[in-house]
Formats: structure tokens, C-alpha cells, sequence
């Protein structure tokens, strides 16, 4: 018996070791948040359940040629430091969708959670970064597996 559980880890091993990693593709496009309404749900500026809607233009890696936009929505999670968001990122080839955590004063990582198109399979990360100190440009970074 012990014979045949150590043959099939040999075999699992190997398995694996054969399976080739997948590439990750990169796309990178700068959001302009001209759009952002944030719904109060309480008294203060900033409250546990505030929504955040958003339905921005989205721009080339240098900012200058229109690629497509994003809508989605965020709710605020932790007040002054986290909402909880869903977007999809809107280009002529297909859709990206991701889910994940948008904090107020760090970088942010969201799941990929599908596509349509050209990323009909797409699987992956979104690092989200904040380009300047008001809150109207982010660049966000998608390493796709396809």
C-alpha cells in the first residue's frame, strides 16, 4: 500500500512540474475620476455605508488618447480607510471586471473576476495607484491571465 501512495505522489509531482505557468499579460490605463458622487446613508461626512458611484473616462498608459471608460461602486467599509468596490473597465475589444478593496491612503490590489471579448477568459490582479494628491487620476495596472 505504501508502495502505491509513493508512486502516485511521484506521479502528482511530475504532473505538476510539467504543467507550464501561465503568462501574465499587462495593460495599463489611467482613470480621470470626473465623475465620482459619493451618497451619504448617515449625519457625517463619511459613514459606514456611503456608496460611491462612478462612471469615468479611461485614458492610455501617457494619459493623452481615450481608450474607453469604467462605471461601478463602492461601499464604504471602514470609515477613513477602506471601501469595498465592483467596476467594469469598458474598452472597444471587451470588458474587464474586478472586486476588491479601494483604500483612502495606499495602494490598492483588486481580483480580476472575468471579462467579455478579447478577455472573455481573463483571470488575474488589478493594482490600483493614486497619481496625484486630489483623487483625480489613478492608474490602474491589470496583470491578466489568459
Amino acid at each position: 500500500m505504501r508502495l502505491i501512495y509513493l508512486g502516485f505522489l511521484m506521479i502528482a509531482a511530475l504532473a505538476i512540474q510539467g504543467v507550464p505557468q501561465a503568462e501574465a499579460a499587462s495593460l495599463i490605463v489611467v482613470e480621470r475620476a470626473t465623475t465620482d458622487h459619493v451618497t451619504k446613508v448617515g449625519p457625517k461626512d463619511d459613514n459606514v455605508g456611503d456608496i460611491l458611484t462612478f462612471a469615468n473616462e479611461v485614458y492610455d498608459q501617457e494619459d493623452k488618447k481615450l481608450l474607453g471608460h469604467d462605471n461601478g461602486w463602492c461601499v464604504r467599509v471602514v470609515v477613513g480607510e477602506s471601501w469595498q468596490c465592483r467596476w467594469t473597465l469598458i474598452l472597444d475589444r471587451g470588458q474587464i471586471t474586478v472586486q476588491g478593496p479601494y483604500y483612502d491612503k495606499k495602494d490598492s490590489v483588486l481580483a480580476v473576476t472575468g471579462g467579455t471579448g478579447d478577455y472573455s477568459s481573463a483571470q488575474g490582479q488589478m493594482k490600483l495607484r493614486q497619481k496625484d494628491q486630489q483623487g483625480k487620476e489613478y492608474e490602474f495596472i491589470y496583470s491578466l491571465i489568459e
